[in-house]
């Protein structure tokens, strides 16, 4: 089943069901009127959601429409919690390196999260507004999960069973601001601005046997400024989905709508490509001795969308422009 919100007077915006094609829509008012309510009483709509899901495939569905992309926000334009990982080794040594930070002793044994912002997310077609081009400006490519109420204590098998639907992330970075501000000892904040969602997100059904071990076997494409940036596979996941649930709920309950990131997916084959431009740019110093990319400028573009064995646009596409950043009056 695939899942999305249009824009409307609501915060949460407007609930609706998509068709497998990406290409029609229904509202699903009826059911729950926001995709938040929705996953607050998951047990009881869930059904009623497949059932609206079948009749739309099967042209059934009353008041169906055509999707107008420019028409959707995030799945969820907004969540009580938005909990990111760190699962790709690689990632985290490129990073560490880049900084000159030192790796975590805990690096193979302990999951990394952070708690971000998560009162307000960017659309998939939102521009990444930017202040100052020395904050560094990157995008990171990503997949999560959005899970139900999650016990404290909970293993990792366990939590597993928690998650209800996934998603796909730019966890949007500013590099410049991060090294200070850890410096300080207390994680981030100003370095972490608004992260953005590809328009749909879906249940495990829709991922067939991509969904194994707790983690997504596909490979994450990104394109920069409309040349292939990246082609890193989501399975290389050194913890998995159910193991960094399990971590985030070590003292804490997790409400429904919580959303767990898996990290900037990372391969340790480099010819793949990146996920972000921190690592291509770490690359490049560490086999030609200088660094020639640029971190994004206004103008730029980023691309990020997965698609399965069949060529399916699983979950639609992020696609961004950096854009001066401008106080509002």
């Amino acid at each position: 089943m695939k899942l999305a919100s249009i824009k409307s007077d609501s915060r949460d915006g407007k609930l609706i069901v998509v068709s497998a094609d990406n290409k029609k829509g229904v509202l699903a008012g009826e059911i729950a009127n926001s995709l938040r309510e929705a996953i607050e009483n998951w047990s009881t709509v869930k059904p009623k959601l497949e059932n609206l899901y079948k009749q739309l495939n099967e042209d059934k569905a009353n008041s169906a429409f055509p999707l107008n992309s420019e028409e959707l926000t995030a799945p969820l334009p907004r969540s009580f919690s938005w909990i990111d990982g760190s699962a790709y080794i690689q990632h985290i040594k490129l990073v560490r390196k880049a900084r000159g930070a030192p790796l975590p002793e805990t690096l193979e044994t302990i999951p990394l999260i952070y708690q971000g912002g998560s009162d307000t997310f960017l659309g998939p077609l939102e521009d990444i507004p930017q202040e100052d081009f020395a904050h560094g400006t990157d995008f990171e490519a990503e997949v999560g999960v959005i899970v139900n109420d999650v016990p404290m204590g909970v293993d990792a098998e366990k939590a597993l069973n928690h998650i209800i639907l996934f998603v796909l992330i730019n966890d949007v970075s500013l590099r410049g601001l991060i090294p200070e501000e850890l410096k300080r000892g207390f994680g981030f904040f100003q370095g972490k601005p608004s992260s953005s969602f590809a328009p749909f997100t879906v249940t495990k059904e829709e991922l067939g046997e991509a969904w194994q071990g707790g983690r997504i076997h596909l490979p994450m494409l990104v394109d920069f400024n409309g040349s292939s940036f990246g082609r890193a596979n989501a399975s290389e996941m050194h913890f998995h989905f159910g193991q960094i649930i399990s971590h985030a709920a070590k003292t804490r309950e997790l409400g429904a709508g919580t959303i767990i990131g898996s990290g900037t997916i990372s391969n340790k084959d480099t010819s793949v490509g990146c996920s972000c431009v921190a690592e291509k740019r770490m690359l490049e110093k560490i086999q030609t001795g200088k660094i020639t990319t640029d971190f994004m400028k206004v103008g730029d573009t980023v691309k990020i969308e997965m698609m399965n064995k069949a060529g399916h646009n699983i979950f639609g596409t992020i696609m961004q422009k950096v854009v001066q950043w401008n106080p509002k009056s």
